[in-house]
């Protein structure tokens, strides 16, 4: 009966994510990444998951060289009742153990590789899982240190000097029928994306908006809130130190 409600509740995670944003419930993702955790370290990392305010876990990196993300995700599944969703950085990170995946389209960046073509290579394997797939903007804007993504992707990002440039990309993405705006600064980011970028973004798009990247401390994660984020990923702070889990809890 539990498993039951579990799969009941997971089948609508971008449902319950956009109820959250109509009752500005904000939400707070942790984000995992396959190449920097031990499967053994898990239970421990998230016995401080759940004493904390986090409501969904994202799974993912640049890259996976050593394919670990199902095993990861598996393990994972063991120990939480959080919805768990891929974050790929590719189509071999798919798995179908997790609850969903954030289908990506790198609107920043003009690598026709992420912007399209990776989704064409992931449609044979999402049409054999039961991932609830959700469409996501992607937009990667400087955080002042060269990102893994924009390695891997061979993109620049958006300059937070460029608002009128940031603000258009995400409308292009809601007018293209996006469900989700990620706004990210990436992986390690020296600064966090502005909160004017984000309340201006906020204030022009009608769907639920993401931002991640360089969000080290509890101020700036209230101030991504207060300036509009309807859902912030936090990654390389809890890699770093588990103990901020300590400044979040419930």
């Amino acid at each position: 009966m539990y498993r039951e409600l579990l799969i009941f509740a997971f089948v609508n995670i971008y449902k319950n994510i956009v109820q959250a944003k109509k009752e500005n419930k904000k939400l707070l993702a942790v984000l995992i990444d396959p190449e920097k955790i031990e499967i053994n370290t898990i239970p421990a990392f998230f016995e401080k998951v759940h004493q904390s305010i986090t409501t969904h876990i994202f799974v993912g990196g640049s890259t996976d060289i050593h394919n670990q993300t199902e095993k990861v995700v598996s393990a994972i599944k063991q120990v939480t009742h959080l919805p768990v969703l891929l974050f790929p950085g590719d189509v071999s990170q798919i798995t179908n153990k997790a609850d969903g995946i954030l289908f990506l389209s790198l609107l920043s960046g003009r690598n026709p590789e992420y912007l399209i073509e990776q989704q064409i290579k992931a449609v044979p394997v999402l049409k054999n899982t039961d991932l609830e797939i959700i469409s996501t903007g992607y937009l990667l804007i400087d955080g002042a240190k060269e990102t893994a993504t924009q390695k891997v992707s061979n993109t620049k990002p958006i300059s937070q000097n460029n608002q009128e440039l940031i603000l258009h990309t995400a409308l292009a993405g809601e007018l293209l029928g996006q469900k989700l705006m990620y706004l990210e600064a990436g992986s390690g980011a020296k600064i966090p994306v502005e909160t004017a970028i984000i309340t201006t973004v906020k204030n022009n798009v009608s769907i639920p908006l993401i931002v991640g990247g360089g969000i080290r401390s509890k101020h700036q994660l209230e101030n991504a809130f207060s300036a509009g984020a309807d859902l912030v990923v936090i990654g390389t702070a809890f890699e770093n130190d588990a103990r901020f889990f300590e400044q979040l809890k419930k």
